[in-house]
């Protein structure tokens, strides 16, 4: 008769394969898992109860933080919730530059998961390989925002500014220097859109890469085929979305069942899986990169031919141009009226949905007419992913456990909000 060796380990919240701070308390049979209690409440910063105490247009970088790798995916679902209680849309320049940047996000979110997934699972060189995309990208960001990550550059009625005419350039030192200096710079001799348009002319080279690592990889393969299998029907019990969901062969996509900002002009394909294993999530994710190289360069072709205003000229939630401060002092105090006390919006609830790189996320809010919620209630997809992991671990062996975290792609900022 086989011994019974039972064991009960805390796998996490420091070990560097959990993604922030997720403690799993597992119960083992040798190295089989029989039962897994995910704990939450380690990274609890009351986002929620936050942004019910300030006004409205001073929340918007709490939502950059949720989810810390889909920053202004976040802000948008946010932005838009608030501009669905005021009853105003975007101009059509924003609404593209949303688009682009909400699929730049999408890359940068699956850059991350490629890369630190691939670490989990043994293969270093994928996520050395995945982080020069991702840099060349992030000054992106940098360059509308003048932040790298969080960014707070969608705002109810448009966004912050306009793309820059000119990308920064990198000035000469003892890194870099002579040829590999005009290297570096090639793309950046123009503007933003310039930039972008050379990068999605390589980046399809750039996924090639990746695959050549992994896709045909038999460890990889070996760590991930048959692993975490979610069937269709409980993938929707579950309420999974995104990548889980499609994995799953279930084709569910906001952007096209529910198209918002300019997704509706967008000619692009949603991937599903087969099997719905952490190989076809993989496989999903990998896809979608491609997929969101093809709307980034539709919205680049759309932008350089169609100049136009970014944000509303609705006095109520714009604040006045720089020029116009300077010699208007009524604008000047609009100016500071509107970012210390906000602007009241109408009495109503709403839900604004957003096709995030991890799944929907949603943002449910309730005015009672004052500048700040009466309720807000953020939907994060880590959450309801993370609540199947008891049931898809069990019979696995402690090692797939890393495998099926790394596929659920969870970030705890959103999942302990």
């Amino acid at each position: 008769m086989q011994e019974i060796r039972n064991y009960t380990i805390n796998f996490g919240p420091q070990h560097p394969a959990a993604h922030g701070v997720l403690r799993l308390v597992l119960e083992l049979d040798g190295e089989t898992v029989m039962r897994a209690d995910p704990h939450i409440g380690l990274l609890h910063r009351g986002t929620e109860k936050l942004a019910e105490s300030k006004p409205y247009n001073q929340s918007i970088g709490y939502m950059d933080r949720l989810d810390y790798v889909s920053m202004m995916c976040n802000e948008h679902a946010y932005v838009g919730a608030i501009e669905k209680l005021l009853g105003i849309r975007a101009p059509i320049r924003a609404q593209y530059i949303r688009t682009m940047f909400d699929e730049i996000t999408r890359i940068l979110n699956h850059l991350m998961w490629i890369g630190s997934n691939a670490l989990d699972l043994g293969a270093m060189a994928v996520f050395l390989y995945a982080f020069r995309e991702r840099e060349e990208l992030m000054d992106c960001y940098e360059a509308v925002s003048g932040a790298r990550m969080h960014a707070t550059y969608y705002r109810p009625g448009g966004v912050y500014r306009d793309l820059p005419a000119q990308m920064p350039q990198y000035k000469e030192s003892r890194w870099h220097k002579g040829a590999d200096l005009k290297r570096l710079n090639g793309w950046r001799e123009g503007s933003m859109l310039d930039y972008l348009e050379s990068f999605t002319n390589d980046f399809p080279h750039r996924v090639d890469e990746y695959e050549t690592l992994l896709t045909d990889n038999r460890i990889w393969k070996q760590r991930t085929v048959g692993i975490g299998v979610v069937s269709p029907e409980k993938a929707l019990a579950w309420g999974m979305s995104g990548p889980m969901l499609r994995g799953s062969g279930i084709e569910w996509d906001l952007r096209k069942k529910q198209p918002y900002a300019a997704y509706a002009d967008m000619d692009f394909d949603i991937p599903v899986g087969v099997q719905g294993d952490c190989y076809d999530r993989y496989l999903v994710r990998v896809e979608e990169m491609r997929q969101s190289n093809r709307i980034v360069k539709q919205c680049v072709q759309w932008l350089k031919a169609n100049p136009g205003e970014v944000m509303l000229r609705n006095f109520k939630v714009s604040p006045p141009r720089r020029e116009e401060m300077k010699d208007d002092m009524e604008a000047l105090i609009h100016h500071f009226k509107l970012f210390t006390e906000g602007y009241c919006v109408p009495e109503g609830e709403t839900y604004c949905a957003v096709e995030a790189p991890k799944g929907e996320f949603g943002a449910y809010i309730i005015s009672d007419g004052a500048n700040k919620p009466f309720r807000c209630k953020l939907r994060a997809p880590g959450f309801a992913h993370l609540s199947a992991m008891d049931e898809l671990v069990r019979g696995h062996m402690l090692p797939d456990v890393v495998a099926m975290i790394g596929t659920f792609d969870v970030v705890f900022g959103e999942i302990d909000r």
